[in-house]
């Protein structure tokens, strides 16, 4: 079954840097749509980032504003996020989520995945 992990949360000041990773398992990974979301205290989960099975396509939610990048290594089966400039509005679980896509496109909605990451926290005090 299709396992994702996602690591490189943590404790961080305001505007440092931060990658976090998901590692695949259990899929063809150079065959699934990825994305990101995040779910800040009180509040929905929402859409960060998405990008498609070759790379080639990427999407960013409007929580991105220039300070995200989303990325793929399609030989080690792990999707990235970088992010810049953080502030403490930031702090969230992050998810990882995929999906088989037929098409090499970006899907920026959480319905439209099937399998989901345990999440990671990432705290940025104020």
């Amino acid at each position: 079954q299709v396992q994702l992990v996602e690591s490189g949360g943590g404790l961080v000041q305001t505007g440092d840097s931060l990658r976090l990773s998901c590692a695949a398992s259990g899929l063809t990974f150079g065959s699934y749509a990825m994305g990101w979301f995040r779910q800040r205290p009180g509040k929905e989960r929402e859409f960060v980032a998405a990008i498609s099975w070759s790379g080639d396509n990427t999407h960013y939610g409007d929580s991105a504003q220039g300070r995200i990048t989303i990325s793929r290594d399609n030989a080690t089966k792990t999707v990235y996020l970088q992010m810049s400039s953080l502030k403490p509005e930031d702090t969230a679980v992050y998810y990882c989520a995929a999906k088989p896509s037929l098409r090499d496109w970006v899907l920026p909605a959480p319905h439209e995945y099937d399998s989901w990451g345990q999440g990671i926290q990432v705290t940025v005090p104020s």
